[in-house]
């Protein structure tokens, strides 16, 4: 993307309560290298085979990925089945969890027709807009990216001449003209909310990598296809008031031999404007199922 000039807002008068330090660190035991390789190749597959969204499927279709594993993820895929109904995968190209929040997110306010979260989440997108304009980006940078997600937005509300279909929403969801360009409305929000509140994300940037946080913006938020981490869903998630839950399946140690499924709420304490209060609840309406390197969406029972 391009190189944008201006100062970063004073990140000292921004609440930095979305989430606590040693839940961030905590993030690193998930980072399981033991079935690593085994994911990248599921990953390799994937890119050239699965659509950027695929069909629901059931969730026992993740055993036939792990039938040869180990067992403790045979057994932890059983426990997600008691809580979980369903499973879809986006493509593992680098922008497999923009992809899945945004068809989750498109996909909760096509089911509930919740006008008021629309009406919330609006507001919260202009905000957006005047703190990337703030940090000295162009508005013709990012503008149509915006103004295409707002049109997906308007056309999942029914009652319009506009308004479409489950079936036209996972067909645009897999157009690269439509999904790509809304990627990239994710990927403008996030960098400027983490560019806006750099003193909150940079200490946990540098336990990334060594770069600073205009680096890091420039190198692994804002172009296509770099994979994201704890920092990105933090800044998405506080910039648009949305709540996320993702769900781990990993083979970390159980205690007392029972066999648990970590998952983590990331829950904003704003709606994305700096008031109070999110979206309605703090109950994620969007789960993600998270497997080293890779997203994809998780359906409760």
């Amino acid at each position: 993307m391009q190189d944008q000039e201006g100062h970063v807002a004073d990140a000292g008068k921004e609440t930095l309560t979305s989430v606590q330090t040693s839940e961030i660190e905590d993030w690193t035991k998930y980072k399981d290298d033991d079935i690593m390789q085994q994911q990248s190749s599921i990953q390799a597959e994937q890119a050239v085979k699965t659509q950027f969204v695929g069909d629901k499927e059931p969730l026992s279709s993740l055993e036939a990925e792990y039938h040869l594993g180990n067992s403790i993820l045979l057994e932890k895929i059983k426990v997600l089945s008691e809580q979980y109904a369903a499973l879809r995968r986006t493509r593992g190209d680098g922008n497999c969890f923009f992809r899945s929040f945004m068809f989750g997110y498109l996909e909760h306010i096509l089911e509930s027709q919740d006008q008021s979260e629309v009406h919330r989440i609006k507001a919260s997108i202009e905000e957006c807009k005047k703190t990337l304009q703030s940090l000295g980006y162009a508005e013709f940078t990012f503008e149509d990216f915006f103004a295409l997600f707002l049109e997906q937005l308007d056309n999942v509300l029914q009652g319009s001449k506009d308004s479409i279909s489950h079936e036209e929403l996972l067909r645009r969801s897999r157009d690269p003209s439509i999904s790509d360009y809304v990627v990239m409305f994710f990927r403008f929000v996030t960098s400027g909310e983490i560019r806006k509140r750099s003193e909150f994300f940079e200490p946990f940037i540098l336990g990334l990598t060594n770069a600073s946080v205009e680096q890091f913006c420039k190198s692994s938020v804002e172009p296509m296809g770099e994979e994201s981490d704890h920092v990105q869903i933090i800044a998405l998630s506080d910039a648009l008031g949305v709540p996320i839950r993702v769900v781990y399946l990993d083979r970390s140690s159980c205690e007392n031999n029972s066999i648990n499924v970590n998952h983590h709420d990331f829950v904003p304490t704003s709606d994305g404007m700096g008031n109070s209060g999110v979206s309605k609840t703090t109950n994620p309406s969007i789960t993600l199922l998270y497997r080293p390197g890779h997203y994809d969406i998780l359906y409760p029972k």
